[in-house]
């Protein structure tokens, strides 16, 4: 498919998606002409950054349309609605000030909900998955299945390369799908959209392409009860579906088929604290020269892992108080590739930049890969929190330090008995300080 065609499939694929469910705080009527020398300002920029600049809004609900990087009048308007709801002057150009509330904004919407861009193994298509709501719980020879724990938002991708298969064919087998009642399909020579009702009770939408006598497409349902939590993200995913990727995904959004991170003990039991995000779909986690571990519990940040049949532990004792102080110690185990394959323990020094609106703060610089999870100690060798790398919409991670409050809270609502607090030096945590590796399919 070229890039014009292309281009125009997924604005189309968008439209109807976006026509279930838009999000809060987009327009709904015809868009303005843009101010005088917007237009001018945008074709300037490198295409990258139009594309990031476009993302970023539909993240915070101000654009609907699909990031191509064509800066349109819709999305200008976007950046003039996100500007009049800051308290900002509507000239559709971001000032520095504003570019960074934007981003910030953004960040914290991918966050929230854990977003990910994946390369599914199983068909070749490349999808955004909000991994805070949805594991892949199914995965066969040429189909994918991402859920909720109650089914409330499924993803299901597939491929068919059958000899003779044909879109039309692919699009007729889902439009008359007798469960469904149908209120958009679009069928073009390369690409079909077809969206509507499913029993009554959830909205979908299939798109689908064909390359090569390959057709390769996904399907997103989400029950209609949940439209407000999920129509940001349908129009997200709607936005990031790429049937036939060009090149290879790199960066903090790939979810790696072997992952390192690093968890923290904080029971002789054999219970473990690490990122969340590291133990995301994970056919197999290991703790290294320990073994096998299961995940017990989890929550928006952090993930409970159980060891089973080790040997006694030494815990790391948690903080009774967040840090009192901006620097702080991170002890860790970083990425094999970093340390010629070796499992070392090491720390390093960080500052704690803004505090986020859940209380977690920015660490800066970012941890090293293999960091997250890690621990960060305050001046006394007191444990103050938890290391989590965030995904970004490019370039390296973002370090988040969960704070000791926010750990404590988590631990004892897994019922988790912590050791006593007591202030040790950072050499002295290295027992209780491991690799955690995460081995998906």
């Amino acid at each position: 498919m070229s890039g014009a065609r292309a281009r125009k499939a997924r604005r189309v694929a968008l439209a109807l998606i976006v026509a279930l469910s838009a999000p809060a705080f987009a327009a709904t009527r015809t868009p303005s002409p843009p101010p005088a020398g917007a237009t001018q300002f945008y074709a300037a920029l490198p295409l990258p950054e139009r594309v990031a600049l476009e993302t970023d809004l539909i993240w915070t609900g101000h654009y609907e349309g699909v990031a191509d990087g064509e800066m349109s009048a819709s999305a200008i308007a976007a950046v003039q609605a996100f500007q009049s709801r800051n308290g900002g002057k509507p000239t559709g150009v971001l000032n520095p000030q504003e570019q960074k509330e934007l981003t910030a904004a953004a960040r914290t919407a991918r966050q929230a909900v854990g977003w990910r861009l994946l390369d599914d193994p199983a068909t070749g298509v490349r999808l955004g998955v909000p991994t805070k709501f949805v594991t892949r719980t199914a995965q066969g020879a040429n189909t994918s299945r991402f859920a909720s724990a109650h089914g409330e938002l499924q993803i299901e991708t597939f491929r068919i390369d059958a000899p003779g298969t044909t879109l039309a064919a692919v699009f007729d087998q889902h439009r008359k799908d007798p469960s469904r009642s149908i209120e958009s399909a679009v069928l073009r020579p390369d690409f079909f959209v077809i969206s509507g009702e499913q029993g009554g009770v959830k909205k979908f939408s299939v798109r689908a392409a064909i390359k090569s006598g390959e057709v390769r497409g996904a399907t997103i349902g989400y029950d209609v009860a949940t439209q407000g939590t999920f129509a940001r993200l349908v129009t997200a995913m709607a936005s990031a579906f790429a049937p036939f990727p060009s090149g290879a995904l790199v960066g903090a959004q790939a979810q790696r088929r072997v992952e390192y991170a690093t968890g923290i003990v904080v029971d002789a039991a054999g219970r473990i604290v690490t990122d969340r995000e590291a133990t995301q779909g994970c056919l197999v986690i290991t703790v290294a020269g320990l073994g096998n571990a299961e995940r017990e519990a989890a929550d928006p940040d952090l993930a409970l892992l159980r060891l089973y049949g080790a040997r006694p532990l030494d815990p790391v004792p948690v903080a009774a108080a967040d840090a009192a102080a901006d620097n702080v110690t991170l002890v860790g185990v970083a990425d094999p590739e970093l340390q010629a394959g070796a499992a070392t323990v090491t720390a390093a020094p960080a500052r704690l930049g803004a505090a986020m609106a859940d209380s977690k703060r920015l660490l800066e610089p970012s941890p090293l890969p293999g960091f997250s999870g890690a621990a960060a100690l305050d001046a006394t060798g007191a444990l103050v929190g938890v290391v989590t790398l965030a995904p970004a919409a490019s370039g390296a991670p973002q370090g988040l330090l969960v704070p000791a409050g926010g750990l404590r809270h988590f631990l004892e609502r897994a019922h988790v008995a912590l050791a006593p607090a007591a202030a040790r030096p950072a050499a002295d945590f290295t027992t209780g300080i491991v690799r955690v590796i995460c081995t998906r399919s």
